[in-house]
């Protein structure tokens, strides 16, 4: 009898540490950050998680969500797509109940079906691709706008600004840096004549028999869609080749990485399409504060990383529920103010304003340069 009792006890004990364990765990939310965190463009992902993790901070100090502390999982897809399935399975696993990120084209867009498998929203700061809502996954959604729009942009100045006809394309063949090219050569090809289009293979470091093919056919300007490190060598590589025609490329490239891997004499002058300058917004003045006093020096995808985690946050708080589908709906259906100015989202989850401008690199800064129509 009293083995029985002993056994009673001991197996009342194991319950309630048990139960107390499960309480405990109920205690937080967990939200998903996902990016390169590792790797040549591990300061991508720094930029990811340092922007989600001011605005955890910030609503952590006011009590939370829902009475309930947020809690960040971070996730290091290494750029490499089926990484990024593999952290995505691990973020469901996790329990997570929303997703910053991915970055690139190429890991967000099939971590998105393990994502709506799950009934989880994700929001990427920097995947700007049309696939990835073109695929109409309710719980899909960018704070970026996209390469069609971006490639528009950029047609626009090369060609009606700059009054430039000869172009030459390159790209790294990934998915978003050949989709980029791609939405540029449709564009500009109206006005002007494409003279070189063709491929170099990301994480290559000499790309001179490229250039030296691309010197021949005599361009204007050099078109190239693809991320910082090969941009930099790209341009780095073409000055010492004494190719002196300016260089342009998309949001993947602006970065300070960009200027340190070129050199700032060989980066002057590259036009650069990106998002306008929070400088100039007045509501991302708190976050420039907040985010230089926590972190330093602010990456291109720190606001929007923010932007997109307080978003996902009042959808929480608003829906009040953390089930997958109100919060999609919430998503949906609400503008959301943020430091870059209020945001809608679309049907297919995309902003509903094209948010992208020409930028110049002066001095081994980026500099706004240029806004459409001007």
């Amino acid at each position: 009898m009293k083995r029985f009792q002993m056994t009673a006890v001991f197996i009342f004990s194991l319950v309630v540490i048990v139960f107390a364990g499960c309480q405990k765990k109920a205690e937080t939310i967990k939200v998903g950050v996902a990016g390169p965190m590792t790797g040549d463009q591990a300061k991508m992902g720094t930029d990811f998680k340092n922007g989600v993790t001011l605005a955890v901070e910030e609503w952590n100090s006011k009590g939370g969500v829902l009475g309930k502390k947020l809690d960040i999982v971070i996730a290091d897809d290494q750029h490499d797509p089926k990484q990024a399935v593999a952290t995505a399975n691990k973020l469901v696993n996790e329990g997570v109940i929303g997703v910053i990120g991915h970055f690139n084209s190429n890991c967000s867009i099939p971590a998105s079906d393990v994502y709506s498998r799950a009934g989880i929203p994700m929001i990427t700061p920097g995947t700007t691709n049309p696939q990835l809502t073109e695929k109409g996954y309710r719980g899909v959604f960018r704070v970026c706008g996209r390469d069609d729009q971006q490639g528009r942009v950029a047609a626009e100045f090369v060609t009606d600004k700059l009054r430039l006809r000869r172009i030459a394309i390159i790209h790294d063949k990934t998915t978003y840096g050949q989709g980029l090219a791609d939405e540029f050569k449709n564009f500009v090809a109206d006005k002007a004549e494409v003279v070189y289009y063709g491929g170099i293979i990301q994480g290559d470091k000499d790309f001179k028999t490229v250039l030296t093919a691309i010197r021949e056919k005599k361009p204007e300007l050099i078109y190239f869609g693809g991320i910082y490190p090969e941009a930099g060598l790209l341009v780095k590589q073409a000055r010492e080749l004494g190719m002196t025609v300016p260089f342009m490329s998309g949001d993947g490239t602006i970065d300070p990485k960009f200027v340190e891997i070129a050199g700032a004499g060989a980066a002057e002058g590259t036009y650069l399409t990106f998002g306008p300058d929070p400088k100039n917004i007045p509501q991302a003045k708190t976050f420039i504060e907040n985010y230089s006093r926590r972190f330093g020096e602010i990456g291109p995808y720190s606001i929007y990383a923010y932007d997109a985690a307080n978003i996902l946050f009042t959808a929480i708080k608003e829906s009040n529920s953390t089930d997958g589908k109100a919060i999609m709906e919430k998503l949906h259906s609400s503008e959301f103010p943020g430091a870059m100015g209020n945001i809608r989202f679309d049907e297919k989850g995309d902003v509903t304003v094209s948010p992208f401008v020409v930028w110049i690199t002066r001095d081994g800064k980026f500099v706004e340069y240029w806004r459409p129509g001007k």
